[in-house]
């Protein structure tokens, strides 16, 4: 299975392309916050968008913008100038979710400071801020 689900924010505004037989794309980076605590990092994934996807990408969002991406990962390789092999991990977008509108108000979904303050409990569940209460049987296993 080749899945990937981003909250992340943009690293500068998209530019959008046009292949030569004339369909729109965009490649942007994202930064991603990882790590938990003390312990945290960034890093930066590219993103690769097709079509009318592409077109809305450009068209409304800017660099800071927060957004959901789900997607898969494909990999690519090309040589430097001076002839090396080089690899490239891009995240093919299948869905971009806006989570902010325009002006970086919240669109009503999950917030940066939800985000933040949910990563400072330490007994919880990592996921619960994304969805609603859900019960489970506890011998669904058996």
């Amino acid at each position: 299975m080749n899945k990937v689900c981003l909250v992340a924010r943009l690293t500068a505004k998209p530019e959008l392309r046009y292949t030569n037989s004339n369909t729109a794309f965009t490649r942007f980076t994202v930064a991603v916050n990882s790590g938990y605590r003390d312990n945290q990092k960034t890093d930066f994934i590219n993103i690769l968008a097709w079509k009318n996807q592409a077109e809305n990408v450009c068209k409304y969002l800017d660099k800071g913008s927060l957004i959901a991406v789900e997607g898969r990962i494909q990999t690519g390789v090309y040589e430097d100038k001076e002839g090396n092999k080089k690899t490239t991990f891009d995240v093919v977008a299948e869905t971009v979710q806006f989570l902010e509108n325009k002006k970086g108000q919240s669109t009503g979904r999950v917030t940066p400071e939800e985000v933040e303050q949910h990563r400072k409990k330490e007994d919880n569940d990592p996921f619960q801020i994304f969805m609603e209460n859900i019960e489970t049987e506890n011998d669904f296993l058996d």
